[in-house]
């Protein structure tokens, strides 16, 4: 790196930090957390992208695919379900959360069982994405360390202090602006990566010639990731993906704030359109930049030999080292350090949002359970609540970069416990929100214990079945003995229902609209393009 990245680097933190201070007015919590409900669905859309596409899959998932044992195009499987998950939010999970006018879908949860029920997601929301952001945090700044040359702090400083500022400040408005920002930015270095890589290569006639043709095959329709036959497999990766993505989408406050921000109805569903469509063009683009790379790894012996055998995650920042010329190399340093701020931004709102609304106004009011939804939202001042998320999100941060800096130990096995974790819970947290909105009959007593027969199922699958059950399976199970468990309890054990004056009916001939016909044609020409890709790259 020369001067002129280090200005490209300081133009891009400024930038940020000028966010911000162009957000910094908020009329009250709402405006705070959710932009005020005035964003429409590109701004939406791509903030959401930039979210799900962290610094981490900027590194790791080409790494995966172009030298990973066991690596390969089969990273593409995780895309199968997400265009059938959006067509399910949109039909019956997203609208009455919408409708409910909340600012922290947990919030729902006690209107319609208890507080308990509100408390229990939110704390295994707050703790799984606080841990899950610090890890990703030092997983970049050690990278840009050990092969950039950036000292650790620095980078910790690059990425934590500017995005808690301009996060801190300019609330919802600033996360959603800053992620189309670095989204755009974040594509603009894969597409970069993937033009130098051809050049270094001789062009994409000699990429097909010297492709690892092992790596090409994204397809299995063989394996169930049962008993060691094998994962990445087409039904394990569908099924399980569809349960984990509509609970990623939809129940996770990281991603469910977008949807709860957007203008009306109409615009949730339009970014659930975009963002339905527009994963897998960008999953393919860093995943042919996969390929490119790990070819020139095979053709050039001294770029492989920079890459340390045990550190495939090295592989992106050591060509942007040394084969990039300056300038684009502070471009590409930029594009890693977007993936990184546009996760921590929306991670620091997101854990202020659920703070306040589930944990500190609860308790800061009298008979709340008497409450409606905006009653409550509204039960204190607009001064003190922006008193309390301004402070609370500067907590949330601090955490995270806490977090970050004592993760050494053990950052070299948690990413994979990170996404394992998340699959013990997904499933459960998804069947929780599917009693409260279409099982009538359940109870607060049901779903509670519900979610911890849930949970407990997952986590024994994890520790004793291990291996012979692939892990991607367990966002089914866990979904399938909470929903089942709780409904099954609620019958047995007369409870009263809470009733909520909210209208939860589904608009069924909504599946017949043109963005479900649409989600699910593109669907099917993804998996076709998969399977298929082996003879469009031969």
């Amino acid at each position: 790196m020369n001067t002129l990245d280090y200005i490209i680097i300081a133009v891009y933190g400024l930038g940020m930090l000028s966010l911000g201070y162009v957000f910094k007015e908020q009329k009250d919590g709402k405006d705070y957390f959710l932009g005020g409900k005035s964003f429409g669905w590109f701004s939406l859309g791509l903030s959401i992208m930039a979210t799900q596409l962290s610094a981490i899959s900027f590194v790791s998932a080409p790494a995966f695919v172009g030298i990973k044992p066991d690596g390969g195009m089969q990273w593409l499987t995780y895309e199968f379900a997400v265009p059938l998950a959006m067509i399910f939010l949109f039909v019956v999970l997203v609208p009455p959360l919408y409708k409910a006018g909340v600012v922290s879908i947990y919030a729902y949860l006690e209107k319609r069982f208890d507080r308990s029920s509100r408390l229990l997601l939110s704390g295994v929301f707050l703790i799984s994405r606080a841990f899950a952001t610090g890890i990703m945090v030092y997983t970049i700044s050690i990278i840009l360390e050990s092969v950039i040359g950036i000292p650790f702090l620095t980078s910790l400083a690059v990425i934590g202090i500017i995005t808690l500022i301009y996060s801190l400040q300019g609330g919802m408005k600033a996360v959603v602006y800053g992620d189309m920002i670095q989204m755009i930015i974040l594509f603009g270095g894969i597409l970069l990566c993937l033009f130098y890589g051809l050049d270094a290569l001789g062009g994409w006639d000699a990429f097909l010639a010297k492709v690892d043709s092992n790596r090409v095959d994204a397809v299995n329709f063989a394996p169930l990731g049962i008993n060691h036959d094998g994962d990445f497999g087409f039904w394990p990766m569908l099924l399980g993906g569809f349960f984990l993505y509509v609970s990623y989408y939809g129940t996770d406050q990281s991603q469910a704030q977008r949807m709860l921000s957007a203008k009306n109805l109409e615009t949730v569903k339009q970014t659930l359109l975009f963002n339905g469509i527009i994963r897998f063009p960008v999953t393919l683009a860093y995943c042919l930049m996969g390929l490119v790379l790990g070819s020139l790894v095979l053709a050039a012996p001294e770029f492989g030999n920079a890459i340390p055998s045990d550190k495939a995650d090295y592989m992106v920042p050591v060509f942007i080292t040394q084969y990039l010329p300056n300038g684009i190399i502070g471009l590409l340093i930029v594009a890693i350090l977007s993936a990184a701020m546009s996760s921590l931004s929306s991670a620091i709102n997101s854990l202020s949002a659920v703070t306040v609304e589930d944990f500190i106004l609860p308790f800061t009011q009298k008979n709340n359970s008497e409450k409606t939804l905006d009653e409550e939202n509204n039960s204190i001042d607009n001064s003190s609540y922006m008193r309390y998320s301004r402070w609370v999100s500067l907590f949330w941060g601090l955490i995270c970069l806490l977090l970050a800096t004592f993760a050494g130990s053990i950052a070299d096995t948690v990413i994979e416990a990170i996404n394992k974790v998340g699959s013990v819970f997904y499933g459960p947290i998804l069947a929780t929100f599917l009693l409260a909105i279409a099982a009538k009959r359940t109870h607060a007593l049901g779903a509670n214990i519900g979610i911890i027969v849930g949970v407990a199922l997952n986590i024994y699958l994890w520790l004793v079945v291990g291996d012979n059950l692939f892990w991607f399976w367990w966002n089914v199970t866990g979904f399938l003995a909470t929903f089942g468990i709780g409904y099954l309890v609620s019958i047995i054990v007369k409870r009263d229902v809470k009733s909520v004056p909210i209208d939860f009916s589904v608009d069924w001939s909504q599946l017949r609209s043109k963005e479900a016909i649409i989600l699910f044609v593109w669907f099917i020409f993804i998996v076709l393009v998969s399977v298929n890709l082996p003879a469009i790259l031969s």
